[in-house]
């Protein structure tokens, strides 16, 4: 040898190697290595599953511990923070609309069903605002009286506006955060 001492692993592999049969070390044959595990005593590590159920035991573990933990829950608020656009003159407006209280804006009849945002496991911090957008025409004096109709239902976010958005000619409507109401005064 040229002074080169093996190392542990090229050792460990050689001994491997010679303790095969002769026909697995031919070149055309994959060499298969088993690994195997130490025997377990059974009496030094008896299987813990196996064990009898002692019922003072679970007694004294706190029911908090018992439990699966509940993922953390979205909250919800009471009034959504919204925003519309008239196209035709480019009036913007941001008004709060509580929850389960329409709210006209010309043409437009705009009802907040439920506004929450993110929980706090959730990567994104964002605002979540179901509602339903109808068009009931203002009635002129000595006109008929047009049925209103339902132009958009569903969820809004605040952070991805274009994702279900309100599509409309003359009118946008997005969300943009949900608060608590203020306290009667």
């Amino acid at each position: 040898m040229n002074g080169h001492k093996p190392s542990g692993l090229a050792l460990l592999i050689g001994l491997a190697v010679l303790a095969l049969p002769a026909q697995a070390q031919q070149a055309d044959r994959p060499i298969i290595l088993q690994i195997q595990d130490p025997p377990i005593d059974a009496a030094a590590n008896p299987d813990p599953a196996a064990a009898p159920i002692d019922p003072t035991e679970s007694a004294s573990i706190p029911s908090s511990a018992r439990r699966p933990l509940e993922p953390p829950k979205r909250k919800r608020y009471t009034v959504a923070i919204l925003q519309v656009l008239d196209k035709v003159t480019a009036e913007t407006l941001k008004f709060e609309a509580k929850v389960n209280k329409p709210v006209r804006y010309k043409a437009l009849v705009i009802t907040v069903r439920t506004c929450e945002t993110s929980a706090s496991d959730e990567p994104v911090r964002d605002a979540f605002v179901n509602l339903q957008i109808d068009s009931v025409p203002v009635v002129l004096e000595g006109k008929a009286t047009v049925p209103g109709r339902q132009l958009f239902k569903g969820w809004m976010f605040a952070s991805t506006p274009g994702l279900n958005a309100f599509q409309h000619p003359t009118y946008d409507v997005w969300v943009m955060t949900c608060k608590t109401s203020a306290p009667a005064a």
